[in-house]
């Protein structure tokens, strides 16, 4: 079988760093959803094929993650591969590895297998209803920040959603404050994406895909970041709350401190600024040494 450790780190950057800060077995349930997530998504950004292809990979793997199929699983990946849907190497070999996936999907257990298949559809549906909305090369215009939330949703939001219920499921405990869990969930999520998306607003732009509007009216989405962050930190507390494992703690807090500075200095100096790797790894000691002592890592 594929590492799956190792198509995470050649195919994620944030993920990569919080995915291993989870116990067992939400590790391995999260580090199997980010990857499907990920097979979707490469579909999702696969400018070089027709629309029509890429509805139609979208179509089959959300078929393959409903009714698995090895055999069909092994066909569809070898005709994927064939046809290159995008350059990244990492994504590639993540897409010759997708029988891999489904098989580690498979040897979860019944609750967990449920969750991630349930969201990954979801998400993978969601994605070919964006597809639909570009036109013929591709080109995708977002037209206002409900818009820009709906989109979010689909590809972030929901999976606060399902991280709230893996945590659920393997921490018993945080049933006490799942309503507040839930009620952030989504925002959680949304908080993550919003920032990338600012961050990255140029180079989608130059690949068709224009998810803001023009740079002098995008005080409102910088606010609408900041809310979600500040949701964000409340999902973050109820965890802290309810005395959720250490690593739920450090996997949710590291990408919040992450994404908040990197909000911080994208409206400073604008898209395509990023957080120094010295930065990275004082947030990571930051966090380790705050749940050491028993503390919020994000308590102001």
């Amino acid at each position: 079988m594929a590492n799956l450790d190792e198509l995470l780190v050649k195919t994620s950057r944030t993920f990569a760093l919080a995915i291993p800060l989870l116990p067992e077995p939400c590790k391995l349930e999260v580090t199997i959803a980010y990857l499907l997530f990920r097979i979707a998504d490469t579909f999702e950004d696969a400018a070089v094929w027709p629309r029509e292809q890429r509805l139609a990979a979208l179509g089959d793997f959300a078929a393959l993650l409903s009714k698995p199929d090895p055999v069909r699983a092994l066909e569809l990946t070898t005709q994927w591969s064939a046809a290159r849907p995008i350059e990244h190497e990492g994504y590639l070999e993540l897409l010759a590895e997708t029988p891999a996936v489904l098989e580690a999907l498979a040897s979860l257990s019944p609750s967990a297998r449920h969750i991630v298949t349930r969201h990954a559809i979801r998400t993978t549906e969601g994605m070919a209803e964006v597809v639909q909305r570009t036109d013929n090369r591709g080109n995708l215009q977002l037209r206002d920040v409900e818009d820009l939330k709906s989109y979010c949703y689909i590809v972030a939001g929901i999976v606060g959603e399902l991280l709230t219920e893996l945590f659920i499921l393997d921490a018993p405990q945080l049933h006490a404050v799942a309503g507040e869990l839930n009620q952030h969930a989504i925002a959680f999520g949304e908080a993550l994406q919003l920032v990338n998306i600012l961050k990255d607003s140029d180079d989608d732009a130059e690949d068709g895909r224009v998810f803001l509007p023009p740079k002098s009216e995008r005080g409102p989405i910088f606010e609408l970041a900041r809310e979600d962050l500040r949701c964000a930190k409340r999902y973050v507390a109820a965890l802290h709350e309810a005395e959720a494992p250490a690593g739920f703690l450090a996997f949710t807090s590291l990408p919040v401190l992450l994404a908040q500075a990197t909000l911080d200095r994208v409206e400073a100096l604008g898209p395509g600024a990023k957080v120094e790797r010295g930065e990275v790894v004082a947030m990571m000691a930051h966090v380790h040494n705050a749940i050491d002592h028993h503390n919020n890592p994000l308590a102001i």
